[in-house]
């Protein structure tokens, strides 16, 4: 909207899971790697890449997603871990925690576990906690260091 955004669907894909495949077991891989059949295992970028996941509308993932540029418009029953950026699309359905740096997320995608900032710079993380034995009208949540 205000700056130059990056344009993940034209991103080199190396790999393609089809629509009528069945992956069962953990898949490493480096570069670009686009899913539209099924992965039952965990999905891991090789160390230290700028790999991308792309999962359409019609893949599915159970397991855990550690990949640093991740767009998501299926399905995952596991947490995801996007080290640089994760974009979910309208049709993307998570079923656990999304840990990121960056997030975009659209109108229709839904996450069934935690949100959790994790950024790249060091610094310790910002936590939002109520330190109120009980709850009124002036009580305010006190921002602390993790």
């Amino acid at each position: 909207m205000f700056g130059k955004k990056t344009n993940f669907s034209s991103a080199r894909i190396d790999t393609l899971i089809g629509q009528g495949t069945e992956i069962n077991g953990d898949l490493i891989f480096a570069g670009g790697l686009h899913v539209d059949g099924r992965i039952n295992g965990n999905v891991a970028a090789e160390e230290g890449s700028s790999s991308i996941l792309i999962l359409s509308e019609f893949g599915h993932i159970e397991g855990d997603v550690r990949v640093p540029n991740i767009v998501i418009n299926g399905k995952i029953v596991g947490d995801v871990h996007g080290s640089t950026r994760v974009e979910l699309a309208p049709k993307s359905r998570i079923k656990g925690s999304v840990y990121y740096n960056l997030i975009e997320m659209a109108i229709g995608a839904e996450v069934n576990g935690a949100l959790v900032h994790q950024p790249n710079d060091g610094k310790p993380q910002k936590v939002l906690e109520d330190k109120s034995t009980s709850w009124s009208e002036s009580s305010e949540p006190v921002i602390g260091e993790q």
